[in-house]
């Protein structure tokens, strides 16, 4: 019973990650598509492996702010290591 908790707590931490990168991927320009407008904006869109790669980073950026420990005093009323009932 131990395995399937840590499984679905580290699901949940990806799923969470998942989350933050596509509500952040707009803000960060990723994944739009350049239009082929007036020759305003941007030079050159990035290449597809590049779009990739800049995503990857980002989810993993993501995924570390998740499972980062909470610092103390971070969050009024919250004391990380106490449990609080479901």
């Amino acid at each position: 019973m131990d395995s399937s908790t840590n499984s679905s707590a580290a699901r949940r931490s990806e799923d969470i990650a998942l989350d933050l990168l596509k509500f952040l991927a707009p803000f960060a320009h990723l994944g739009n598509k350049s239009s082929s407008g007036t020759g305003f904006g941007l030079p050159s869109a990035p290449r597809a492996e590049e779009q990739v790669d800049q995503i990857f980073e980002l989810y993993t950026r993501c995924r570390a702010a998740v499972e980062a420990p909470l610092t103390p005093g971070l969050i009024p009323g919250l004391t990380p290591g106490v449990e609080t009932q479901k």
